[in-house]
């Protein structure tokens, strides 16, 4: 029984893990690598694996770093079926057409721009990954599997899904695997959200594992408390009304969006607002909003209590949701202040580039950075000060004022990953550990945190590298 670590192994995009029996080869997620031109090189890479092989995959949410690479799967042989909670069905498809959709558009642009120029055509732009048809193949894979359904997805490998608090319909794994008269349990926590988020339960552990593969985005710090950063968000929307200044948000448009609407809808509620317009400026994100509402099933106790004394928490009066093109640019002739979420959350591409052009110059505006930035993006660059960047080909000056709030974040911070880590060897310790989903500096932090918690010493798997489980 083997690990082979091909995503997520010293950076947080990417995830991919292989699961191997004598008998099964089961791949768990097939994201995307994000971050910069490094990371593109990876996603340009022939897989490490042959896709006609595997005999399944189980997709723990539907992220483009877990989902983004499913369709290459598709392309190169990958006749199975891929295993996912209802909601991540849905919320797959809006994000998978997407990243088709901007990567013809890219290609496209870049062809016409040299055409124009008179340049060669045959360097520098590169074609799409994959394209809509490629998605519509992997879409017919998609099988659902409910929180707590045990589901057999190959010889002698069985599932088991529970809410690991994330996004919508996101979930720890529990894999069991069995093989020649020995049977091994291995738990992947997947993405964790942190304890008190809004809108979802908190994180379920997973008990009696032989293996854990856990998360470790934020290993090394914990978020600043949700209280206290609201009283930072607060602060900053009362400095934008009295500059006139606008509060640009790049924000991912499945969880973060829909989390900041939770809140800024109970800043409505209390008046804290003013009816300050707020534009979620993302055809998915309305998209996904509308998906969480049908779905408030999932909802924590607090969001359901809510729904049902008639307080919906994705809405209120001064919300705008836009999805035209024409709309979007409409937001950047508008006086006074605002509130402007759009994607992507990183700064990689979407439409915040375009408001972030028009507003960044501007020392009365506002950024507020609600998320991980990876090494190579630009709202990495912005996060470590950079005076100046440049977007869509053009330099400009950084003169916004630039706000972390890491207690936004839908990734549990290092208490709440110890926490999990030791709610999970409560029963019986595992006899492998294994930290990905980090970059090193938070793996080697946690893992030294879980070592002297635990008494264990987690291993650090490299891109590539393969465990033997005994």
């Amino acid at each position: 029984m083997q690990l082979t670590f091909h995503g997520a192994a010293g950076g947080v995009t990417g995830s991919c893990t292989l699961v191997q029996t004598e008998r099964a080869r089961v791949l768990i997620d097939c994201g995307m690598f994000q971050g910069g031109a490094a990371a593109e090189a990876l996603n340009r890479r022939p897989l490490p694996f042959d896709p006609a092989t595997l005999d399944a995959v189980i997709l723990t949410h539907a992220h483009l770093d877990h989902s983004g690479r499913l369709p290459l799967l598709t392309r190169r042989g990958f006749r199975g079926r891929i295993w996912c909670t209802p909601p991540t069905i849905a919320l797959t498809e809006i994000l998978l057409r997407d990243s088709a959709y901007l990567q013809v558009e890219q290609s496209t642009r870049c062809l016409r721009r040299r055409t124009r120029g008179g340049r060669p055509l045959q360097t520098r732009c590169i074609d799409p990954l994959y394209t809509d048809e490629d998605v519509s193949a992997t879409l017919r894979r998609l099988a659902s599997c409910a929180y707590g359904k045990t589901q057999e997805v190959a010889p002698g490998v069985s599932m088991r899904f529970v809410d690991a608090g994330h996004i919508l319909g996101s979930a720890s794994l529990m894999l069991t695997l069995s093989d020649k008269g020995q049977t091994r349990n291995v738990h992947f926590s997947a993405d964790i959200g942190e304890n008190g988020s809004p809108l979802l339960p908190d994180p379920h552990p997973l008990p009696d594992a032989d293996a854990i593969i856990l998360e470790s985005t934020y290993g090394d710090r914990d978020h600043r408390p949700l209280d206290e950063t609201l009283v930072q968000f607060r602060s900053v929307i009362d400095q934008a009304r009295k500059s006139g200044g606008k509060i640009l948000i790049p924000t991912f448009a499945i969880g973060r969006t829909q989390s900041l609407i939770y809140h800024l809808s109970q800043m409505h509620h209390r008046g804290e607002l003013n009816g300050m317009p707020v534009f979620v400026d993302s055809p998915m994100a309305v998209d996904a909003t509308r998906l969480y509402q049908s779905h408030r099933e999932l909802f924590d106790d607090e969001s359901k209590a809510a729904m049902a004394f008639g307080c919906n928490p994705l809405t209120f009066p001064s919300l705008r949701l836009t999805r035209t093109g024409d709309e979007s640019r409409a937001i950047n002739n508008i006086s006074g202040p605002a509130i402007i979420m759009a994607p992507a959350g990183m700064c990689t591409g979407g439409r915040i580039l375009h408001h972030l052009r028009h507003g960044l110059y501007k020392p009365q505006n506002h950024v507020i950075i609600a998320g991980f930035q990876s090494h190579g993006s630009l709202g990495r660059r912005l996060v470590e000060g950079a005076a100046q960047v440049r977007i869509m080909g053009e330099v400009i000056a950084v003169r916004a004022s630039i706000h972390t709030m890491g207690g936004f974040s839908a990734h549990a911070g290092r208490t709440s990953l110890i926490a999990w880590a030791r709610a999970a060897s409560a029963g019986r310790m595992p006899r492998h550990w294994f930290l990905n989903h980090g970059e090193d500096r938070p793996r080697q932090a946690l893992a030294d945190a879980i070592s002297r918690t635990l008494g264990v010493s987690p291993h650090l798997p490299k891109l590539g590298q393969t465990f033997t489980l005994d």
